[in-house]
């Protein structure tokens, strides 16, 4: 805007906004350039862990693909054909015990209700990176709001 454009007060207000930018954009320039400038954030930092969480966690990139894309019905249909995988023995009881855990872990995190018997399975069977996984994304807020679900679904896209 114009000088002439403005009354006294909006003119001394930009002014005075104009100049406490200025003053930040130099504080920030002298941390720059005495080397005290961090490279991840501590939000940045808090993404990256549970970033890597997830990638720890899940295996199975149709399980992530369906947790990134908070599909909890896709999920609960693909842990009752792993279930009649295992009857059928087209699983291992290794493989059926992976996926089973992983799946109710998505579920469990997307605010689905367990069964008594899927918490028992849960609680008998989650492996160190599953429970690290749950300790680094004790809110679901917390993922969405890092943009992990979305980066987690366009990574999966990415790898098929």
């Amino acid at each position: 805007e114009r000088k002439e454009d403005l009354d006294e007060d909006e003119y001394e207000s930009t002014k005075q906004e104009t100049i406490s930018q200025l003053r930040e954009f130099e504080a920030s320039l002298q941390k720059m350039m005495a080397g005290d400038m961090t490279l991840v954030s501590e939000l940045g930092g808090m993404r990256l862990a549970i970033q890597g969480a997830i990638s720890e966690a899940f295996k199975t990139p149709e399980v992530i693909k369906m947790f990134a894309n908070k599909q909890p019905a896709q999920l609960r249909m693909k842990f009752e054909q792993l279930k009649e995988d295992l009857k059928l023995k087209r699983v291992t009881q290794g493989a059926h015990k992976a996926q089973a855990v992983e799946i109710l872990t998505a579920l469990k995190k997307l605010g689905e209700e367990l069964s008594a018997e899927e918490q028992a399975f849960l609680s008998d069977n989650m492996t160190q990176q599953m429970a690290d996984f749950e300790s680094a994304a004790s809110s679901s807020s917390l993922l969405a709001g890092a943009g992990i679900l979305s980066q987690a679904a366009q990574q999966v896209k990415a790898a098929q």
